[in-house]
């Protein structure tokens, strides 16, 4: 159960906000400044944080830059604003996505879920990077590309190794043709 830390000074979006990533399965607390904000990152290691820019305390960008210091998870800022500059300057600091009020839920929640995939990939990614696989009597050495079978090695081309391992890490999924292509 994926943990997301929403952080807005309006406790009744907040609290709508909470409401809905609860129902979807995620674990939510909320805070309602910037302060707080800071204070639960350090207490519950949120996975993913929904961060407004107008907060009491603290605004938005200012929690960002100290989250950033420490931390790497997804931060998505929300907006009651379309202004371009906020955008940029968020993304400059390190935001991964941004929502501008009023959201639907749904979105809200495709945003969640697309940025806590990204970093699950990109983990696994990294953790691929440095490992040997065995598969039976199947090798696959992610350093080096190289596959082997009964200790004989296989010329793969690079599509070829990485469609072999994108089918490895996700063997227990069904794929047609156009989404392999």
């Amino acid at each position: 159960m994926p943990k997301v830390l929403v952080v807005d000074d309006e406790r009744p979006i907040a609290e709508i906000i909470k409401y809905n990533l609860v129902k979807e399965g995620f674990e939510v607390q909320t805070a309602n400044d910037g302060e707080e904000a800071i204070k639960m990152v350090h207490k519950m290691s949120p996975e993913l944080v929904i961060l407004d820019i107008m907060l009491p305390k603290k605004n938005g960008f200012e929690v960002l830059k100290e989250i950033r210091m420490e931390y790497v998870m997804p931060i998505i800022m929300l907006t009651a604003k379309e202004e371009e500059n906020d955008k940029i300057t968020g993304l400059e600091l390190g935001a991964d996505d941004y929502i501008t009020k009023p959201f639907s839920n749904k979105e809200l929640i495709a945003r969640v879920r697309a940025n806590l995939r990204r970093v699950k990939l990109s983990n696994v990614n990294e953790e691929m990077k440095s490992k040997i696989i065995i598969a039976g009597n199947l090798k696959i050495d992610m350093n080096t590309y190289e596959v082997s079978k009964d200790d004989e090695i296989i010329d793969l081309t690079n599509r070829e190794f990485d469609l072999l391992k994108y089918l490895f890490l996700n063997a227990d999924r069904v794929f047609n043709r156009e989404h392999l292509l």
